[in-house]
């Protein structure tokens, strides 16, 4: 029998577990607070613990069930890590420095089953979810592998869960993972501080318009009409795009003050990067009245995807005619393409030729 995972049980369950042993609830919150506030990746360093009870913490239960396998680090900062499930999955986690903020890119499966045509993870299938402690531990390797053990970053850290996998087939462990990070006295990454992102899985969509601390979507489109999409992204064929809109709409309307809405349009030239596909994706937006951003995102090419990104040209020629249509619109810089940990090149590639190996 596998130990339990600590890192994935919310205070309640920790509290639970804790009276379990015999022991007081104060101790479930000195241990919830040892694991993601302080960050802590050993029962030996809980030290204001008893050692009794350490004891029978290491004896039934884990902190990390993560190995990491190869860390990359690209000429911009971007770092990414490939680990290893106990079982042996691949999970890959990347680290995006920046000016006023840090962002974290989570995944939420081992691989993907989409089987998008201009992504990397769709080569590998879904192995399986991510439990919510797997999630939650990335972050937590990512914030001590950049800072140290327990060291507060001196920006804010916003995360997406834009890595591998699609977040809305593995729902319940998601939201689960996002509950626990946002706790005060643990890592305290308030859901607003979370952007999730989704193929277009309309029923979950729907979900989340109705969870009121949730995090922000956004929704990767890739095309503007159901017979391109169906080629990019066969998901298209389950929920086309009328249907989608109309759960973004749905969502929409459940926006608070504060909360954004997203489409990502990755640009693959020849593709779906003409002026027509710019007036049509603008058109649709507006027929259904979504007040949300496009965010532009020239492909990132890997072998053996025949696909290559859009001229930057011609990014901004598409650009120039969502805003004329009264679409805010933005082009996202890649990061880490160099390490293969840029969007859609997550494959758990390991290469000696990459920028930094462990």
């Amino acid at each position: 029998m596998q130990p339990l995972h600590l890192t994935g049980l919310s205070q309640a369950e920790l509290s639970d577990f804790v009276a379990s042993l015999g022991e007081p609830d104060y101790r479930a919150r000195q241990i919830f607070s040892q694991i993601h506030a302080r960050r802590l990746r050993s029962f030996d360093e809980m030290t204001d613990l008893p050692k009794e009870l350490r004891a029978k913490l290491s004896e039934q239960t884990t902190i990390s069930t993560l190995a990491l396998e190869s860390r990359y680090i690209s000429t911009d900062g971007t770092r990414r890590y490939l680990f290893k499930t106990r079982d042996n999955k691949p999970v890959e986690t990347v680290f995006i420095p920046e000016e006023n903020r840090d962002t974290i890119c989570f995944s939420s499966q081992s691989g993907c089953p989409l089987q998008c045509t201009f992504c990397l993870t769709a080569q590998l299938g879904l192995l399986r979810n991510l439990t919510a402690g797997e999630i939650v531990e990335q972050i937590i390797f990512a914030l001590n592998d950049a800072y140290g053990v327990g060291v507060q970053p001196p920006r804010g850290t916003n995360l997406v869960g834009m890595g591998a996998g699609e977040p809305f087939l593995n729902f319940e462990e998601l939201m689960k993972a996002i509950r626990i990070m946002k706790e005060p006295n643990g890592l305290h990454i308030v859901p607003n501080r979370t952007t999730v992102s989704t193929a277009g899985i309309v029923p979950r969509i729907r979900e989340l318009a109705t969870i009121p601390d949730r995090p922000h979507l956004a929704i990767s489109l890739a095309a503007p009409n159901d017979e391109l999409r169906n080629e990019l992204m066969p998901i298209n064929k389950k929920w086309p795009i009328d249907e989608l809109m109309a759960a973004c709409k749905m969502f929409e309307k459940s926006l608070k003050r504060g909360e954004r809405f997203t489409f990502e349009y990755v640009m693959l030239d020849g593709v779906n990067d003409s002026a027509e596909h710019a007036r049509q994706l603008a058109n649709l937006i507006n027929r259904y009245r979504l007040h949300a951003k496009v965010n532009l995102i020239p492909h990132n090419p890997a072998e053996p995807l025949p696909y290559q990104p859009s001229p930057m040209v011609r990014v901004e020629a598409f650009q120039s005619i969502l805003e004329s249509k009264g679409v805010h619109a933005f082009i996202r810089r890649p990061r880490g393409r160099d390490i293969l940990a840029a969007c859609g090149q997550l494959a758990a590639r390991s290469s000696p030729r990459l920028s930094e190996q462990l």
